[in-house]
């Protein structure tokens, strides 16, 4: 088979993509995310302590991991939750939304969304930058008219957020600032962690991530009042006596869960600094190819690379995202659409008040598709995937 100078100038197979009848390039399939427990010895050494202790809920290794998460993310306090939906449900809840509008993108999980109504806010969406997918501050100082109770932006991706720009906007307002950092443990702005930014941070622990306790989540604070107050509020608002002090939620992370967690926890550093280096590799490979690239990220800044997320110019690409996702599905790639659709189409929101227009995030929720990124994946994989984008792009005019 002839050899051309693929995408980055890498010479490669000048093959026919497989939806074509081209050769798959993952004949066994290649999962969008797959999880590898570290050290299984010493989580099973950690289990068989907790299982013969009898406590498995409100211990020393829930404590551990709180302290643990503190010390790495340089904040003074970090509360474990059942989830991250349940910490962003405390924390709003804490900063007193209710009955008042809650500022946020629409490009995010719906579990944005929804911890605000839950807390008894009202969503409110404002647009996003088109290069980093993140709150665009100017648009949220649009949305944050009267009544604002809050501002809540998302580190898609791990992608910070302009932080400096959305606390001018939340200082200028004069309301508090949280963060859903589900995608973040473990991203920095201008090498400072992500966890201190705002009024309070809240990371996911879920299987997709980058540290996994199977399920839960992490509040990151600097205010030992919110702190406290989302422990309590972790507990059904109970501070002892059942005398509750505040309608809470059963939110706890078990000993078990955490266990998981602080294993995970201790080659983060290893594992973001892989990521990266695949998410870069990744993108020397697609250099100079039409109508696809990642999201920005600013110089000085790391993100986790939750997701790796392609944005596609269909006319430039030659197809739109529906048919790059069922060309890389041919090839053995599974993909998925984070995130589209935007929350305020979606029919829980669609249908309360009036149409929202948000022409950025309807454009940008039609474009991307994210690929497959490991923890533990090599690099000829995701080298692999590339060439498989370029492949597509060279016969997109003919899918």
């Amino acid at each position: 088979m002839a050899v051309t100078e693929g995408a980055g100038g890498v010479a490669r197979e000048a093959a026919v993509p497989a939806v074509l009848g081209g050769s798959p390039a993952f004949p066994e399939g290649l999962p969008l995310t797959r999880v590898r427990v570290p050290d299984r010895d010493e989580l099973a050494r950690r289990f068989d302590a907790i299982l013969d202790s009898g406590q498995l809920t409100d211990g020393g290794t829930v404590r551990a991991l709180e302290e643990a998460a503190a010390a790495m993310l340089d904040v003074p306090h970090v509360v474990a939750v059942s989830s991250c939906t349940s910490g962003l449900m405390l924390a709003l809840q804490a900063l007193g939304v209710a009955g008042r509008r809650v500022v946020m993108p629409s490009f995010t999980f719906s579990a944005t969304a929804h911890a605000a109504h839950w807390a008894g806010g009202e969503p409110v969406f404002a647009e996003i930058a088109p290069d980093t997918l993140t709150l665009d501050p100017a648009a949220a100082t649009a949305a944050a008219g009267p009544g604002t109770g809050a501002l809540m932006a998302t580190h898609v991706y791990g992608t910070p957020c302009d932080v400096e720009g959305l606390r001018a906007v939340a200082d200028a307002r004069g309301v508090p600032l949280l963060y859903d950092a589900a995608h973040a443990f473990g991203s920095r702005r201008g090498g400072v962690p992500v966890g201190g930014f705002g009024a309070a941070e809240v990371f996911s622990l879920s299987p997709t991530k980058v540290v996994v306790a199977a399920e839960g989540g992490l509040v990151a604070t600097r205010d030992a009042a919110l702190a406290e107050r989302i422990r309590l509020g972790r507990g059904y608002g109970n501070p002892g006596d059942y005398d509750c002090l505040f309608p809470g939620l059963n939110a706890r992370m078990s000993e078990l869960h955490a266990a998981l967690a602080l294993v995970s926890l201790r080659t983060l550093p290893q594992r973001v600094a892989h990521r990266g280096a695949l998410a870069a590799a990744f993108a020397a490979r697609i250099a100079g190819l039409p109508g696809v690239r990642l999201p920005a990220l600013a110089k000085g800044d790391t993100s986790t690379w939750k997701d790796l997320t392609l944005i596609v110019d269909p006319t430039a690409f030659g197809c739109d995202v529906p048919r790059l996702a069922e060309a890389l599905r041919a090839e053995g790639i599974d993909s998925r659409r984070y995130f589209h659709p935007a929350v305020h189409t979606q029919k829980a929101y669609a249908r309360t008040g009036e149409p929202v227009r948000l022409p950025v995030t309807e454009e940008m929720a039609e474009r991307v598709l994210t690929v497959p990124l490991w923890s533990h994946m090599d690099e000829p994989t995701i080298l692999r995937v590339a060439d498989a984008v370029a492949r597509i792009q060279e016969h997109a005019t003919k899918l």
